[in-house]
């Protein structure tokens, strides 16, 4: 060959040269370029504290926990950096990729300070629920979430091309990660059929009405909750009697649990048991299938909270037989979604990505049978008890000063204050000396310290001050100490065997998983926030973070096969 004809091949080959490579992949799929994921499947399991899906690890099956941790990217050292780890705190954290300082939901319920009225996390009476008459206190709407969701930005990215759903049994577990642009539907403990309020929809789709018209719920009527396994094959197979357990709904205290079916709490009595879980598992594969999600280039996104952990958590404690049990069906759960899914949109099309909201301390009693001196605290201490006595006698008034203490705040009566020589300062520095020192009592943060900047940059301050927002938290934040009982309402109940809600290690810690398209297999012990989830969701996107978003992209997940 000539100089002249080397160099007119040698032009031919650079010419064309990328037309070639794209089919010279290698056969394993280690492309560099991988094709968005056309589904988001997110997944919150409540109070699934970060060691327990590994806890019965060599029980789990093959396609449930086993699949993410063998073919995912599984992080092992994740906490929250807030104080308040509850349910709606923890959720909205998860999806705006910020602390409650920047999105707002700082606890469960807290005051509003212009009305003079407990305000729940979801509230709306603007928006009541579908179908049913305005009553105070019933609507629901993602209006007191302050910043936007991964969801959200996924919406505005395209002009709503990309669509996101949301269910859970809760109705926090559903609204806060749907976003202001997502729909949500969550269970209802009076019928048994999903719901939502009019701020979604103005009446319910004909799908959903012909889900709720078969009556899946009532298919548990007369029967029971049966362990899975033989008795012998389980941790605490001999724990299914202790004195500290609840009996709720019916249910009883130990195996098998029964559903009653003429019984009011039937349909509440579900949400307690894997049962619960199950019906949210099959409303949304029907999301998946009637809104055809994963079916064009649009990415979606569906959120999924499965509430049966934290209620089973709360009834029996973690460390229950009740617990052990549940976690193995949630193994088994898992694996029939993923199946769904797999047929439906396709695994390797599918981003899924599993965590929690918070973690979960252990009974107290069952700490004191390994020689921890701890016990069991009750709001009531500190706004109508030994508080309240005590402020008033180092005051010497009778004016109530103490207004309410919603978990964990304690709001101060700051009008009646200023007719007192005293400043509204010096009441919560005085409420705080008073609270230390009741035993179990950690510490009590004011909110003169928290604006002014005078904490100590201690990791407990810094959890504390991740959770104040201006307009929403309360003059004093109390903290309880190590693995006591500190207690305050749950969905009507006041009394539970566990508790969680402290800034403690055992309360902050939770699993993090992604698996599916283009993900790594891969385990990572380095720490890491669940505020890092969202804004890594918008860098695989490629579209911007929520507006509060403070966490850092997890350069793993990013990295392609």
């Amino acid at each position: 060959m000539t100089n002249r004809g080397f160099k007119k091949l040698l032009i031919c080959l650079l010419l064309f040269l990328p037309f070639i490579l794209p089919a010279c992949e290698t056969s394993d799929n280690q492309s560099t370029v991988t094709p968005k994921s056309r589904l988001i499947l997110q997944i919150t399991v409540d109070q699934l504290r970060g060691d327990m899906p590994m806890r019965y690890e060599e029980r789990l099956g093959s396609g449930g926990f086993r699949y993410l941790m063998e073919h995912g990217t599984h992080y092992t050292n994740v906490h929250f950096q807030h104080a308040d780890t509850e349910t709606p705190v923890g959720h909205a954290s998860l999806f705006t990729g910020t602390t409650p300082a920047h999105h707002g939901i700082v606890a469960g319920n807290w005051l509003d300070r212009q009305t003079g009225k407990v305000v729940y996390n979801i509230e709306d009476d603007r928006y009541p629920l579908i179908g049913q008459e305005p009553k105070k206190g019933a609507g629901r709407s993602p209006n007191n979430l302050l910043s936007s969701t991964i969801g959200d930005e996924m919406v505005i990215s395209n002009n709503r091309r990309s669509r996101v759903f949301s269910v859970s049994v809760k109705d926090r577990g559903a609204v806060l990660p749907g976003g202001h642009a997502g729909k949500a539907f969550w269970f209802s403990k009076r019928n048994g059929s999903f719901e939502s309020s009019t701020y979604y929809y103005p009446e319910y789709p004909e799908w959903v009405k012909e889900w709720n018209a078969q009556k899946s719920a009532d298919t548990y009527k007369d029967t029971q909750w049966e362990l899975l396994n033989d008795r012998a094959t389980y941790v605490h197979g001999d724990m299914d009697d202790r004195p500290y357990e609840l009996d709720y709904f019916d249910l009883g205290t130990t195996f098998p649990h029964p559903f009653k079916g003429s019984s009011p709490y039937y349909y509440a009595a579900l949400t307690f048991t894997p049962m619960g879980d199950v019906l949210v598992a099959e409303f949304a594969k029907a999301i998946i299938e009637n809104e055809d999600l994963g079916g064009d280039e649009f990415p979606d996104l569906l959120a999924i909270s499965f509430s049966a952990t934290d209620y089973i958590g709360h009834v029996f404690g973690p460390s229950s037989l009740e617990a052990e049990d549940n976690i193995l069906r949630m193994d088994r759960l898992l694996d029939d979604l993923f199946r769904y899914v797999d047929a439906r949109v396709g695994l390797q099309n599918t981003l899924i990505v599993l965590t929690s909201d918070h973690g979960m301390c252990e009974a107290p009693e069952y700490m004191q049978s390994f020689g921890w001196e701890v016990g069991r605290l009750t709001s009531e201490t500190i706004p109508k008890g030994t508080v309240r006595q005590a402020v008033q006698k180092r005051l010497g008034i009778e004016n109530e000063v103490i207004q309410l203490y919603e978990h964990p705040y304690v709001y101060l009566n700051e009008e009646e204050i200023r007719n007192t020589r005293y400043s509204v300062a010096e009441v919560e520095r005085i409420v705080a000396e008073e609270i230390v020192k009741i035993p179990g009592f950690h510490a009590a943060v004011t909110r003169t310290d928290m604006e002014k900047g005078t904490l100590a940059p201690t990791l407990l301050n810094k959890k504390i001050l991740n959770n104040f927002h201006p307009h929403r938290s309360g003059n004093v934040h109390v903290v309880a100490e190590q693995f006591w009982y500190f207690a305050y309402e749950m969905d009507d109940v006041t009394q539970i065997t566990a508790i969680h809600g402290s800034p403690w290690s055992y309360d902050s810690y939770v699993p993090l998983f992604f698996a599916g398209h283009g993900i790594p297999a891969q385990t990572v012990a380095r720490a890491v926030t669940p505020y890092d989830i969202a804004p890594t969701l918008a860098a695989y996107l490629k579209i911007k973070p929520p507006s509060g978003s403070i966490g850092i992209p997890l350069v793993e997940v990013l990295r392609k096969k």
